[in-house]
C-alpha cells in the first residue's frame, strides 16, 4: 500500500512538472483528528486566479481528495478493522472453550450426585432390613424348655404391663431397663424374669383377685421419656374396659404443657409406645385442663380447660358424647395438687366404676369424691374427706378406696392416707413409694393392669401393686 502511494505522488509530481518546492504537512484539526495537507508551488503562475476558475485546478482538486482516501484507509480503516476482527474471533473461541470445560464439569458433579443418590438409597434400604429383622436370642441352658413363658419370643404373644398370679415384685419381661444395652438381649430378658417371678404362693393367687387393703408398692419401671418441654407433665392411660375399634392393648397420651392441649396420640401397645410411634392422632374439640384425664369404656373423660365443666369425649365417633358441670369444684389452681398445674379435678377409674377427686369452698379445701355415671357424668354420691388437696402430691382409687401420696419430688416417699367409700372411715398409713425422676405429675390406677400409671418429670413409668386380703 506505501509503495502505491509513493508511486502515486510521484506521478502527481511528474504530471504538474514540479519545479520549485512541494511540502506535506500533518496535524490535528479542532476536533482533534489528524489531516495531511500538501503544498505546490505553481511553475507558471505569479498568482492565483479566483476559486474554483480553470479547469486545472478542478484535476488538482480531484487527485487530492482521491488521496486523501486512500491515506485515510491506510491510517485507520481496514487494517484496523482486521485486527479487531482477529481479537473478536479470539476472545468468541476462548469463551467457548470455557464453556465447554463447565459444561464437562457440570456433568461430572452431576454423575457424582446420581451416585450418592444411590448409595442414600441402599442405606435405607438395609436400614429398613435391620429393623424388621427380629433380635437373635439365643436360650440359657438353665431354661427349663416346658416352660413356654420363659422361652425367647414368648413375650411377644402377651400383652404388656399384665400383671400374672403370685408374681411380687412385677413382670418385667416386656420392659426395657437401660442395664440391659450389654451382652445377649434373649439372656438379659430371660435372667431377668428368672429373677423377676417367683414360684406362685397360694395365698399371693387368692389375693390377685381380691379387693382388700393396698400393701405394697413396687419399684417405678421407665417405658419412656418425653422428646420435647411439652412432655414434662403429662398423661398416659389404657381403657380397662376398650370398646371396638380400639383394643385392650391400645395406649393413650396427652402431653399437658401449653395454652392449648388438644392432642391425643394413641398407640397399638406399649412396644410402640416406647419407640414413639403412635398410630392414631385425635385432635379434640376442648382443650384439656391438666393431667387429670382418664379413659374408660371406650371414652376419654377429662376436665374443659379453664372451667368445671366434664367432658366424654366418644373415640369411635371422635366427637363430644356427654358433657356436665361438676357442681362447686373449684378449677384453675382453687384446690390443686402440693405440686400445682391446675390439677383441681382428677378423674379415676377402678374396680367399681369412674370417679372423681376435686374439693369445694364448702368443703373448705378437703378432698371431696364423687362417684359418675359414666354415661352421662351425673354424680352419683359424694364423700367428704378429711386431708386438704393442696397438702398431698396426688391422688387413686382402688377397690373404692381413696389412697394419697405424700410428696411428688421426694424420692423415697409413702402412699400416708387412705379413706374407704363402702364405710366412710379413712386412716393414716405409710406404703413405701418412689419417686425415681423426682416431680411426679400424673398417678392413676388401672384395675385390669393392677398397676399404678404415673408420669414422672418427662418419663412415662408404671408401678406393680399388692393388695391384702379383702375383709
Amino acid at each position: 500500500m506505501w509503495s502505491l502511494a509513493i508511486v502515486w505522488i510521484s506521478s502527481l509530481l511528474v504530471s504538474t512538472q514540479a519545479q520549485g518546492t512541494a511540502s506535506v504537512w500533518r496535524g490535528n484539526d479542532r476536533s482533534g483528528r489528524c489531516q495531511y495537507s500538501f503544498t505546490v508551488a505553481s511553475p507558471t503562475e505569479a498568482s492565483c486566479p479566483s476559486v474554483g476558475s480553470g479547469p486545472e485546478m478542478e484535476a488538482l482538486k480531484s487527485r487530492l481528495g482521491l488521496l486523501e482516501v486512500m491515506v485515510a484507509r491506510l491510517a485507520g480503516g481496514e487494517a484496523p478493522r482486521a485486527a479487531a476482527g482477529t481479537g473478536l474471533q479470539e476472545a468468541y473461541t476462548q469463551a467457548m472453550g470455557e464453556k465447554a470445560q463447565l459444561q464437562r464439569e457440570k456433568d461430572r458433579l452431576a454423575q457424582q450426585v446420581d451416585e450418592l443418590q444411590q448409595r442414600v438409597a441402599e442405606l435405607q434400604k438395609e436400614a429398613e432390613k435391620l429393623r424388621s429383622r427380629p433380635c437373635q436370642q439365643l436360650p440359657p441352658p438353665t431354661v427349663p424348655q416346658h416352660d413356654s413363658s420363659l422361652r425367647p419370643g414368648a413375650g411377644t404373644a402377651l400383652s404388656h404391663l399384665v400383671s400374672r398370679p403370685g408374681r411380687t415384685q412385677g413382670d418385667t419381661s416386656s420392659l426395657r431397663d437401660p442395664s440391659w444395652q450389654y451382652g445377649s438381649p434373649g439372656y438379659q430378658e430371660l435372667k431377668a424374669e428368672v429373677a423377676e417371678v417367683p414360684a406362685p404362693r397360694p395365698e399371693d393367687t387368692e389375693d390377685y383377685t381380691g379387693c382388700g387393703e393396698l400393701l405394697f408398692v413396687g419399684e417405678p419401671v421407665t417405658h419412656r421419656k418425653a422428646d420435647t418441654i411439652a412432655g414434662k407433665y403429662g398423661v398416659w392411660m389404657q381403657d380397662p374396659e376398650p370398646v371396638a375399634p380400639y383394643g385392650p392393648g391400645m395406649v393413650w397420651r396427652i402431653d399437658t404443657i401449653g395454652s392449648e392441649v388438644r392432642q391425643l396420640f394413641g398407640y397399638e401397645d406399649m412396644e410402640q409406645l416406647s419407640r414413639g410411634f403412635p398410630t392414631k392422632v385425635l385432635l379434640l374439640p376442648e382443650a384439656v385442663e391438666s393431667t387429670g384425664a382418664t379413659m374408660y369404656r371406650g371414652s376419654l373423660y377429662y376436665q374443659r380447660r379453664r372451667s368445671r365443666t366434664l367432658i366424654r369425649y366418644d373415640l369411635a365417633s371422635e366427637s363430644v358424647a356427654a358433657r356436665r358441670d361438676l357442681p362447686h369444684a373449684g378449677f384453675h389452681g382453687q384446690f390443686p395438687y402440693s405440686w400445682g398445674g391446675y390439677t383441681d379435678i382428677d378423674f379415676a377409674v377402678d374396680e367399681e366404676g369412674l370417679w372423681v377427686i376435686y374439693s369445694t369452698n364448702k368443703a373448705k379445701g378437703a378432698i371431696v369424691i364423687s362417684q359418675l355415671d359414666p354415661h352421662s357424668l351425673e354424680v352419683k354420691r359424694s364423700w367428704e374427706t378429711n386431708i386438704r388437696k393442696t397438702t398431698v402430691a396426688n391422688a387413686f382409687m382402688i377397690c373404692g378406696r381413696l389412697y394419697t401420696v405424700a410428696s411428688y419430688t421426694s424420692p423415697n416417699t409413702t402412699v400416708n392416707y387412705s379413706f374407704n367409700t363402702a364405710t366412710s372411715q379413712s386412716k393414716a398409713i405409710s406404703v413405701p413409694f418412689k419417686n425415681r425422676h423426682r416431680y411426679n405429675s400424673m398417678i392413676d390406677y388401672n384395675p385390669i393392669q393392677r398397676k399404678l400409671f404415673a408420669w414422672d418429670n418427662y418419663h412415662i413409668v408404671s408401678y406393680d401393686v399388692r393388695l391384702g386380703k379383702q375383709q
